[in-house]
């Protein structure tokens, strides 16, 4: 008996040894995350209180890294250091606006001599934002300022930018990488049934295969039709401007595989080769030979480099601020996935944003809204929120204007429809006008495990959830729920629109249309970027002189300190864990985690959802 006791106390003690060990390590992890805010806190107020300055002439290198987006997301520095330490990568953001501003500026900066597009560190990005950004190089160039681009690679995004450069420049054992546009989400019907997991789904519209993933293992005949309409256009759009860049042939970015293959063994495997060979780069050259050649357009610095300032150095000296005034544009951003209730920024709060439009429509200073919209839609009960905000707006005697960025589909449309102009560019993905909702429920997997539920209630719907399914009756109950959603849907389009329903219905049914299909169809009034919104904006409101009032929750001063500190607070103490996966793994790994992150956005109060899963471009 002594000896099972003292194994017994022995297995104790290591169990004990165990979490005073984690509870040490825990606790220096914190002490150290605090002395690097107070190392990081010092530094920063350095840099703050003598913002950098362009001394001499120089190159502004557009060497932006991390996704482009609309908004910033406002990212604790705990939630940069966790995401870091556990595998969930929280790169910079870049938002489109800074970029597209800090170019102009530079246009107009005599201490910038030109520009030179190095983009080895952007991510893949949606057209729309890039063609925003070309718009700004395409007014720098017509400065007479040269345009450079330099890489060892390119990306299709990077080579988008890269093209609009007066030389490209590319090493020697590069490759410019063309793969086209596509959707593939990942499907989990098996898995589910494996899993013994039931999903109940209910749906309107022929189109909407936002719950596909959830009740197949591929994607539907009619979810095909209608992506490779809108891919279709989104490729010659990218085809057509690149070869206008460059002055080529389209088949020289679009060849068949045979073709391909042909002028591939024409250089013997060279991809550098067949790139330039092809035209997409003007001249093969080492890193060495690029500075050189930099060295010479803008100036020696030393023996190895060239007079250039970075793009977020220089940033930071551009001084450009919106003034508050007695004629202002308010400008609210819905940016992300709709969510029912108050949502930091990343995501587009039904309470937040009605919040923000509310502000702008009391404020007397603001004679019109624009709403900037890229989300593709998400709880049905907050987009009617926010759709209640730009109608009082307008019964405020104020113009609403939407500026649709990539993506205004689903619930982005439903909070889109009502305002007095929709603007949206060909290459936005809009529509998918439908709506659904899915639950699952685990009473299989349960039972195996020989746990029931039974009881009594007092009503049909009484128990049921999650542990005892759903009657047939009530799924038709669910099913009648989201048809009268449906008919709302398509009702409250035709009313906004001046379209019968009959006919929005026809051109409903969670169809995805680009931008200039749904001007065609009658969902959007013209093409035009942000600044043509803005224009129109003015119209409408009659005032010739104004500003633009971006209308945000605002950060408090800790809330500033700390969003200035989490990108390098993250950089210098996480540790990226998925890297460790092998490559090929990473895109597996990042769709499931974005899948998982995109589930527990689904809170609407009825379960009612119009979004759209597949605009998703890749």
């Amino acid at each position: 008996m002594k000896k099972i006791f003292k194994f017994i106390g022995g297995i104790f003690k290591w169990v004990w040894k165990i979490i005073n060990f984690i509870r040490l390590a825990i606790f220096n992890l914190f002490f150290f995350i605090i002395i690097g805010v107070i190392y990081l806190g010092y530094t920063q107020s350095s840099q703050i209180s003598a913002p950098p300055q362009v001394k001499e002439a120089s190159a502004l290198v557009l060497n932006l890294s991390g996704p482009i987006v609309e908004q910033r997301r406002y990212i604790n520095p705990m939630d940069s250091v966790t995401g870091s330490l556990f595998g969930q990568e929280l790169p910079k953001e870049n938002v489109l606006f800074d970029i597209v501003d800090t170019i102009r500026y530079a246009a107009d900066d005599d201490q910038i001599s030109g520009l030179i597009i190095s983009l080895r560190e952007l991510p893949e990005t949606n057209l729309t934002k890039l063609r925003y950004i070309a718009k700004a190089i395409n007014a720098f160039k017509e400065t007479g300022k040269p345009v450079y681009a330099i890489s060892s690679f390119y990306n299709q995004s990077q080579y988008y930018l890269a093209s609009y450069a007066d030389k490209i420049y590319m090493a020697p054992d590069g490759a410019v990488m063309l793969t086209g546009y596509g959707t593939y989400p990942l499907y989990y019907k098996t898995l589910l049934e494996k899993m013994d997991v039931n999903t109940h789904v209910f749906r309107v519209g022929t189109y909407k295969s936002a719950i596909e993933p959830f009740i197949r293992d591929n994607m539907s005949s009619d979810a095909k039709e209608s992506a490779s309409a809108w891919l279709t256009q989104l490729w010659a759009a990218y085809i057509d401007d690149v070869s206008s860049n460059r002055n080529i042939d389209t088949k020289s970015i679009n060849p068949s595989m045979d073709e391909f293959l042909a002028s591939l063994k024409g250089v013997n495997g060279d991809l550098a080769k067949l790139s330039q060979k092809l035209g997409l780069v003007d001249e093969l050259a080492t890193r060495h030979q690029i500075r050189q050649a930099m060295a010479d357009a803008f100036g020696a610095k030393g023996k190895d480099s060239y007079k250039a300032i970075g793009y977020y150095e220089y940033r930071d000296t551009v001084t450009q601020e919106y003034q508050h005034s007695s004629n202002d544009i308010a400008i609210v951003v819905a940016s992300g996935t709709i969510m029912d209730g108050k949502q930091p920024r990343g995501t587009v709060g039904g309470d937040t944003t009605a919040a923000l439009l509310r502000e702008a429509r009391n404020d007397d200073n603001v004679k019109a809204v624009v709403l900037r919209v890229d989300s593709p839609g998400g709880s049905a009960f907050a987009s009617e929120v926010i759709r209640n905000e730009v109608e009082a707006i307008k019964a405020a005697g104020k113009p609403v204007v939407v500026s649709m960025s990539s993506i205004a589909a689903s619930g982005g449309y439903w909070i889109s429809m009502g305002a007095d102009k929709i603007i949206a560019q060909p290459t936005t993905l809009t529509g998918s006008i439908g709506i659904f909702s899915v639950i699952t429920t685990f009473e299989k997997g349960l039972n195996k495990l020989g746990i029931y539920s039974d009881g009594v209630g007092t009503t049909p719907f009484s128990g049921i959830g999650i542990t005892r399914g759903i009657p047939d009756k009530a799924g038709e109950a669910f099913q009648l729920g989201i048809e009268n959603g449906y008919q709302r849907f398509i009702g409250l389009v035709g009313q906004s629109r001046g379209i019968s329903v009959d006919d929005v219905d026809n051109i409903a049914q969670g169809r995805v249309w680009t931008g200039f299909d749904a001007m065609n169809a009658g969902l959007v009034d013209q093409m035009g970027d942000f600044d043509d919104a803005i224009k129109v904006a003015a119209e409408l409101a009659n005032v010739e002189e104004y500003n633009l009032y971006w209308v945000e929750e605002p950060l408090s001063t800790t809330e500033q300190f700390l969003q200035q500190l989490s990108d390098n607070l993250g950089a210098s103490l996480g540790i990226n864990l998925s890297a460790m996966l092998p490559e090929a793994l990473q895109p597996i790994s990042n769709q499931l985690i974005a899948d998982t992150e995109l589930l527990s956005t689904l809170n609407d109060p009825k379960g009612y959802y119009s979004l759209c899963l597949t605009c998703e471009v890749k």
